[in-house]
């Protein structure tokens, strides 16, 4: 990866819905070969796709606590069944296994406290393996996810 693809995966990353002209003009080649750049950094899983970036209150999931869970028992079936079962909910939007202690983090988004409650008292309490479930609410977003830090060289 020379200079120019991280440009490009730069720009990409402050706007995934640039034209290919529009990028070629700011990573300064002409759009043939900058769509053959971006094409190979498809292929190759660089870059794993294209989304838009939502409004969480607009989509009533604008309750996004963290949660850490500790395991009970973390026999290679429990785990799997566990990250399996995690890796379905859709109201998690992140789930990270961590070294030590606690095992796991997770973000969950929800519409509210109450439908916070209703999921850790309904769905992931009877996750299995679990011996401790701790919840951290935000005060505020400080910093919002900006993409990977891209040397752009």
């Amino acid at each position: 990866m020379d200079r120019l693809d991280r440009r490009i995966l730069h720009e990409l990353q402050q706007d995934g819905r640039l034209t290919n002209a529009e990028l070629a003009d700011r990573v300064g080649l002409t759009p043939s070969p900058c769509l053959r750049r971006v094409r190979q950094l498809e292929q190759q899983g660089v870059i794993r796709g294209y989304r838009a970036q939502l409004d969480p209150v607009a989509v009533e999931r604008g309750f996004q606590p963290f949660v850490t869970v500790v395991m009970r028992h973390e026999d290679r079936s429990t785990v799997a069944e566990f990250e399996r079962r995690v890796a379905e909910l859709p109201e998690v939007v992140e789930a990270h296994r961590l070294f030590g202690d606690p095992d796991y983090l997770l973000r969950v988004a929800v519409a509210d406290l109450a439908a916070y409650e209703r999921f850790v008292t309904d769905v992931l309490s009877g996750l299995p393996g679990i011996a401790q479930v701790h919840s951290h609410l935000t005060m505020k977003q400080v910093k919002a996810d900006a993409g990977i830090p891209v040397q752009r060289g």
